[in-house]
């Protein structure tokens, strides 16, 4: 089963890499442009993306296809967790995916951004104390926005499916960069 996983994770890396290339948000530029509000293709396929794995992941499950793993809503961590996230992004314009893709098509400046995301780890792994600390603020638990704003799945779904595609046309026609 492990051999497996592995293969279908490294599978799925791939493509996710090559889309993320082709799409052009691997590019510095484009992830600068975004940055400074210039040039939405990241906000673009980042909605998209939500949009087709929301559906996708939904309908499989539905079908019986998929589990379900829902990680418990922690607000501290999740903020500390953004926080560093955007500090890096801002000061490297790369993010995981972006910063992997662009060291594959050959941008050897994300090889610090690579290091950096190991340093990250090796420093949250090496801290478990504040780590287990931070986890424990306002956990919330296994929440999902349905449960959080009291409606059931399927309509929760179809009214967010329709707000981001709103949002995709909004984008591309407000803003066609």
């Amino acid at each position: 089963m492990k051999v497996k996983q592995l293969f279908l994770g490294l599978v799925f890396g791939f493509f996710f890499g090559f889309f993320l290339q082709k799409g052009g948000v691997a590019k510095f530029d484009v992830l600068i442009g975004q940055l400074l509000l210039e040039d939405f293709t990241v906000i673009k396929v980042m909605l998209a993306a939500i949009l087709v794995g929301m559906i996708g992941i939904w309908a499989m499950h539905g079908l019986g296809l998929v589990q379900l793993h829902v990680k418990p809503a922690r607000y501290a961590a999740n903020t500390v967790g953004g926080l560093v996230f955007g500090a890096g992004f801002a000061l490297a314009a790369y993010c995981p995916g972006t910063g992997a893709a662009a060291l594959g098509q050959g941008n050897f400046d994300a090889l610090a951004v690579m290091f950096g995301m190991v340093a990250g780890v090796y420093l949250f792994a090496a801290m478990p104390e504040f780590t287990s600390w931070v986890s424990r603020q306002g956990d919330r638990g296994k929440l999902t926005w349905p449960e959080l704003l009291h409606i059931r799945q399927r309509p929760f779904i179809a009214g967010f499916a329709a707000v981001l595609v709103l949002a995709l046309i909004g984008i591309e026609s407000l803003l066609p960069v």
